[in-house]
């Protein structure tokens, strides 16, 4: 792939309207209405929950400074608000299903990608749910359904399905959801996010059994991670050839501001750092990844967590502006 044409798409796509936007695969990159793509996103998980004001504006910004995907969740219930798509059993709940798909078609209009995440859940962001497999069905198959008409969004079927707790979802269970999900729509495309860098028997199993259409790691969140992130995108790639099938690394979860304040506290050259490492090990995607600050009161900023009282540009600091502030011109000047 020529560089030229890699990093016209990532500063263009944020910013090019149009209609009928389409999210497809290419070797290792993502594509976007045929033309490579690197996804650069922002995490967006209570989205359902701010106003189409907070929405519109934050849409905007996210335009402005470049950004051409974000993650929103389907089950989500932070802080007391449950703003789930879905209700534990899998089933329609309504006005969140109806707000995702006017959102999905809003960022169809302005050539956005949507990352739609289900998880199982741990009580943290709100009840327990999905706990079989003929609920987490039930669950894919309301949101397949109901935004089939739009190929600008893909499907997180498990978030951190390796973690062993009420969260994790087994690789039989995925391979047969990817299976169920490919029937309803044969071009949609899927992963299931991993928390920690994956290792070799472990990459095998959910690239050749559960067969996802490309990688989500969620890698560890600690100040040498950027360090490292080049370095093990350029491994996956290495283990994936000796598997035989390669597909794309996308980062949709790095470290974050207020995660563990007391122990590391992340600034803008970290994420910078982080991006243009994810660039030259040859990622497909990256987010700037963000919630709420646990060592404040109430967690406040909850930033995408909450966005009931401010939408989400309103909410992050002066660090993560900062990252923000500097996006274009290092991608711009980025050179592998």
């Amino acid at each position: 792939m020529k560089k030229s044409v890699l990093l016209l798409s990532i500063l263009m796509t944020g910013s090019i309207a149009a209609a009928g936007t389409e999210l497809g695969i290419e070797g290792r990159q993502f594509t976007i209405n045929g033309k490579p793509a690197f996804l650069l996103g922002i995490s967006y998980y209570g989205a359902l929950g701010a106003s189409k004001d907070f929405i519109r504006r934050d849409l905007d910004d996210m335009q402005k400074y470049g950004f051409n995907w974000f993650r929103v969740w389907a089950t989500w219930g932070a802080f007391d608000n449950e703003v789930s798509v879905v209700n534990p059993q899998g089933k329609p709940r309504e006005p969140y299903l109806a707000k995702l798909r006017w959102l999905v078609a809003e960022c169809d209009r302005r050539c956005i990608i949507v990352d739609v995440t289900l998880s199982r859940g741990n009580g943290v962001t709100g009840p327990v749910r999905l706990q079989n497999a003929e609920a987490v069905r039930r669950a894919a198959e309301t949101i397949v359904t109901s935004l089939k008409p739009y190929r600008n969004w893909y499907l997180d079927m498990g978030n951190e399905r390796n973690i062993r707790d009420k969260r994790f979802v087994s690789t039989e269970e995925l391979a047969e959801l990817r299976k169920f999900i490919k029937r309803l729509d044969p071009n949609r495309l899927v992963t299931a996010s991993y928390v920690g860098d994956i290792k070799k028997d472990e990459l095998k199993t959910i690239l050749l059994d559960a067969r996802v259409d490309f990688l989500a790691p969620h890698r560890p969140r600690h100040s040498k991670s950027a360090g490292q992130t080049a370095a093990q995108t350029k491994k996956y790639f290495e283990l994936m050839k000796q598997l035989g099938r390669s597909v794309p690394v996308h980062y949709q979860e790095p470290f974050r501001r207020g995660f563990t304040p007391k122990r590391w506290e992340p600034k803008a050259e970290h994420f910078l750092a982080d991006l243009k490492a994810a660039l030259e090990g040859g990622a497909a995607g990256w987010c700037l990844h963000n919630g709420d600050q646990k060592d404040r009161p109430k967690s406040k900023p909850r930033r995408s967590f909450d966005m009931r009282e401010a939408g989400l540009f309103d909410q992050l600091d002066e660090q993560e502006l900062k990252f923000i502030r500097q996006l274009k011109a290092v991608i711009a000047g980025y050179i592998p």
